[in-house]
This record gives C-alpha cells, structure tokens and sequence, in this order.
C-alpha cells in the first residue's frame, strides 16, 4: 500500500501558493488585490493579446517573396488528321512543367514590412490602452463599492448616538422639564436613518454587480484599505501628455500610412517575374527548355498608380488632421480634470477642517442650550441630521476626489498604484 504522506507538503504548498496568487482567498479584498484580478480574468485582453499575435505572425511574411508557381500543360496539340488528340505524333506537341517566380520590387517590399511594423506597434498601443481602462473601471467600481461601505459603517454610530439623545431626552421629560410628545423625535430620527441605510444597501448590491463585471465572484468580499492617492502633479501630467495612449496611437499609426505612400509610390517601378519550363515531346524527338523574363509596364499611371498615391496621401492627412483634434480634445479635458480634482481635494480638506467640526460643534451646543431650557428640541434635530449629511458628504467627496484622481492617473498611461 502506497503512503501519502510525501503528498501532504505538495499538497500544502499548492494551498500557499493558491492563496498567493488568487486574492480571492483572502479575508478582504484591496484595491491593488482587484485591479490585479482584473487583469487576471479580463477576455478582452486575451483579444487584444490575440489581436497583437495575429499581426505579429503577418508581419513575417509582409516582406517575403509571393509562393512561386507551378505550371503543366500541353503545348501545340493537333485537332485534326490522324494525329488530332495525340501528344506522341508530333514534332510540335510538347508536355510542359515549369516554374514561376513574381518578384515584386523592393522598395514595395521594405514598405510592407515597415507597415506591418507600424501595425503590430499600433496594436500593442491599443492593448495597453485596453489594460488601463479595464483598471480604470475596475478602480471606479471599487471605489464606489468602498465608499457605501464607508457610509453604512458611519451608520453604526449614528444608532448610537441616536439612543444616546432618545435617553437624553427621556431623562430631561422624567425630570418635568420637557414635552411627552419629544419622545416621539428620536424614533423618527431613527426610522429616517433606516429609510437612508436601506437606500444604501440597494446601492451596494448595484455596486458590487458592477464590481462583479469586473473581478468576478471576489467583488462579494468585504473590502478593506483606504482611498488610493496617486500622484497628482499638474506640471506633470501636462509635461506627459504626449504619453497618453489615445495619443501615443497616433504615432505608429501614421508610420503606417506613411509606408503606406511609400507602397503606392513604389507601385510605378515595374516588378518583374522569372520562369523555367521543361517541354517534354516524344521518344523520337529531343526535349526542350524555355527561360523567361517578363517585366510589368505601369504605363498608365495616371489612371492608376497616381490616383492611388493621392488616396493614401489623403489618409495621411486625415490621420495628421485627426491627431491635432485628439491632442486639444485631450488637452482642454485635461485642464478640466485638473480643476475638478483640485476643487475636490480642497472641498475636502474644507469638510475635515471646517464643517465637520462645526456641524458637530452645533450639535453639542444646540444639545446643551436644550438641556438647560433656552434651546429647541428641534434645533437640536436639525443640527443632528445636518452632521449625518455632513458625514455622509464627506465620504462622497472623498470618493469623488479619489475617481477624478484615478482619471487623471491612468488616462497618463500610469498603471502603478
């Protein structure tokens, strides 16, 4: 009987390595842990990939020489008198086999390969692209997963707090010196609390969803970390500009047309083909060779070659033309990227330093003007549910600031954290 314990440190070791490689084992679920997962399971990069493969494997060939030509037949076969149909009676009647070779000229060769090129580079622009916004979209939908996280984790305290002022107020009603019908505040207070944790949590099954489209059945993990901070330097991201892959595109894109010309140009320089046939006649008769030599004759290109020299001319131009729009397009959206970002992070800074700690300083005072009889119980509401949507603006603000923050990153072409 075999043993199996030699099986027990494999087996160990495959669990290691499992929970390693797969974040989904893990108790909680980062930012860092989802954009890798999905990279991982992303089938439109397995497209792209494919996509670049098939024009590398083109690209082999774009320069090579056209499959040479196999060539069989009957030459100068009689139809009529007694030797009609028979290819053995005549000293004319030949059996022929042969070979052909086109050789296209090579300038139009070089600018094929120098196309296929450009078109494998372009390809390999677009992949990247296609990996910067499966992590820009993957970032959003964390964040916004995170942030109601964040929320329904603010409303833990909000309960509390919420049974801290319902005793505060039976209390001030034992001792005589409040309404009965207060009592009934709290309660609502709490009900209306409950109707805003029940609208949150209808928006985490929506987020995770879409979280889900992304990583899989890991988006049901709780998550865990804090808002991302990625480098966010305005000289910066105008100095690289250039290096956004919308933009990067362009470049073997135009090398491409630009080989393009070059094919059409190089169409009025006649190519030229060789061949070799072996003419095979009767026992009686000897057997012959014939050589070959035949050269193109582009002598209407004006019809022909120069019209299609214009046209690709034309789309180089159009790619030019192109190129300038995307530049301002990426340009002016980036200025307004910036400037939101900026206003976010000042509105936040704003909300720590200000209006967080004034909302919960109307609280207390409001609170206390109540307990010593020179305030309203309905101050002190107002002030209470003023600090929950305070609370609960920060957190979307902070979420916002993040995604304007993600924008700006991976629109560079950055994909580090």
């Amino acid at each position: 009987m075999r043993s199996n314990k030699p099986r027990a440190p494999l087996c160990a070791a495959a669990l290691i390595a499992g929970v390693l490689l797969y974040p989904t084992f893990a108790a909680a679920l980062t930012l860092e842990q989802a954009l890798q997962l999905a990279e991982q399971t992303a089938p439109s990069l397995e497209a792209r990939a494919a996509d670049v493969q098939a024009a590398q494997s083109s690209a082999v060939f774009a320069g090579e020489l056209p499959d040479p030509k196999l060539t069989l037949g009957l030459q100068s076969v009689p139809i009529e008198g007694e030797s009609r149909w028979r290819a053995d009676r005549d000293a004319m009647t030949m059996q022929m086999i042969g070979v052909m070779q086109e050789v296209p000229n090579r300038a139009k060769r070089r600018a094929r390969t120098e196309a296929a090129q450009a078109g494998i580079e372009a390809r390999g622009v677009q992949q990247f692209a296609e990996l910067l916004n499966i992590r820009q979209q993957t970032a959003e939908a964390w964040l916004a997963a995170f942030a109601i996280e964040q929320k329904l984790t603010l409303f833990k305290g909000f309960y509390h707090e919420n049974q801290l002022f319902s005793q505060a107020i039976k209390a001030r009603i034992a001792g005589g010196a409040g309404q009965t019908a207060d009592s009934v505040l709290p309660q609502q207070e709490a009900a209306l609390l409950a109707e805003k944790e029940d609208e949150l949590l209808t928006m985490r099954t929506i987020a995770r969803a879409e979280l889900r489209r992304w990583i899989g059945d890991a988006a049901s993990q709780s998550l865990t970390g804090d808002w991302p901070e990625w480098r966010a330097d305005p000289a910066s991201y105008q100095q690289n500009l250039q290096r956004r892959p919308a933009l990067l595109a362009y470049e073997p894109m135009t090398r491409e047309a630009e080989a393009k010309v070059r094919q059409a140009i190089a169409e009025k320089t006649p190519d030229w083909s060789w061949g070799v046939d072996y003419l095979r006649r009767g026992n009686e008769f000897s057997d012959m060779v014939n050589l070959s030599v035949s050269f193109d004759l582009p002598i209407f290109t004006g019809s022909r070659q120069t019209p299609k020299i214009a046209a690709e001319r034309a789309k180089l131009s159009q790619l030019e033309a192109e190129r300038e729009v995307a530049l301002r397009i990426h340009t002016q959206q980036l200025a307004a990227d910036l400037a939101e970002y900026q206003r976010l992070d000042r509105a936040l800074a704003r909300l720590d330093q200000t209006l967080l700690p004034l909302a919960e300083e109307k609280v207390r005072l409001s609170l206390a003007d109540y307990s010593a009889g020179t305030g309203e119980l309905t101050s002190v509401i107002d002030a209470r549910r003023q600090l929950v949507d305070t609370r609960l603006r920060r957190v979307d603000t902070a979420r916002d600031r993040s995604l304007s923050n993600a924008r700006l990153h991976f629109a560079s072409g950055d994909t580090q954290p």
